[in-house]
């Protein structure tokens, strides 16, 4: 299934594609703060609809995960990164999909403070 989604000003838009069977919640220092519920697809089945330019990006840490956001109206909608085998992967934050009953997906927690900084 195809979704569509945005920052909530529409300045960043995507697609991605696959099933959306389950989201993560991550405890780390950054997705705590955002409540971000993350879909992990390929970063081939995702597709930014507007110009990279219009996105602004945030690097913490060991420098791994982009995480891009908005910087009109700071929503991050998307980030991208490498599984740990070292496949390019988006992580789709679910809350900005349209028309995704958030209430109907089953959320997994990641505990994101274990992992070595």
């Amino acid at each position: 299934m195809k979704f569509q989604g945005s920052c909530h000003c529409g300045r960043i838009r995507f697609e991605a594609e696959g099933e959306l069977r389950s989201a993560t919640s991550c405890n780390c220092s950054i997705c705590r703060r955002k409540g971000t519920l993350m879909w992990f697809v390929p970063r081939d089945a995702f597709t930014l609809l507007t110009p990279e330019s219009d996105t602004s990006t945030y690097l913490f840490n060991r420098h791994v995960v982009q995480h891009r956001f908005c910087s009109t109206c700071g929503i991050h909608p998307y980030g991208e990164g490498k599984t740990p085998t070292g496949e390019a992967v988006a992580a789709v934050n679910i809350r900005c999909l349209d028309g995704v009953d958030l209430e109907t997906i089953p959320v997994q927690v990641f505990d994101g403070r274990a992992l070595p900084a």
